[in-house]
């Protein structure tokens, strides 16, 4: 039962950390500090709960909310900046999936992929979404979406710690706006072929 549980929480983690990288990731790490459900003091992943790893989880949040501000949300979510941002949650997805493995003394070579994979799924799944809701914002609506959803990663990422079948949960609504969207998508895509 201990291994279900822990690849729940991976799977809520790391799709967390797939809607925004940073914060998810500093929540986990401060969780695993004060040892509250969660410990990888002993396994290989033991700095994912250190201070260097945590201020670097706080300088990245601080770092994009700056971009965005600046760059535009637009020009985040679109081109290299967002490659990066992918590849960096892909990463810290698969690192954190691993951790949660590891910790329990599993083999974590499955948390890697696991977790490149749920955090594929939360890119996939709230970029477009995210892109969409903006357009129908105004500016000033638009300009706190970020924030919304740091805050919904975060907490999806600590419950996921708290209450592991969360991380199930957070990877169903995940896959379903994720198709979900798409149906829509190609919906309108068919309404306007009929048009022409």
């Amino acid at each position: 039962m201990h291994l279900v549980f822990d690849i729940f929480q991976g799977i809520g983690i790391a799709a967390a950390v797939g809607i925004r990288p940073f914060l998810p990731a500093l929540a986990v790490g401060a969780l695993a500090a004060g040892d509250i459900q969660i410990d990888f003091t002993g396994s290989g992943f033991a700095f994912l709960q250190g201070p260097p790893f945590l201020a670097v989880m706080v300088l990245g949040a601080i770092l994009i909310a700056l971009a965005e501000r600046r760059l535009g949300q637009d020009k985040v979510d679109r081109g290299p900046l967002a490659l990066a941002l992918g590849a960096v949650a892909v990463v810290l997805a698969a690192l954190l999936f691993a951790g949660s493995l590891a910790r329990g003394h599993y083999l974590s070579w499955p948390g890697y992929i696991g977790g490149a994979l749920c955090a594929a799924v939360g890119i996939a799944a709230t970029r477009p979404l995210l892109s969409r809701v903006r357009a129908r914002l105004d500016a000033g609506s638009a300009a706190a979406l970020p924030l919304y959803a740091e805050v919904g990663a975060m907490l999806s990422a600590a419950l996921s710690v708290l209450l592991p079948p969360v991380g199930l949960i957070v990877l169903a609504l995940l896959l379903w706006l994720l198709f979900g969207g798409r149906g829509r998508d190609q919906q309108k895509y068919a309404g306007l072929r009929i048009l022409r």
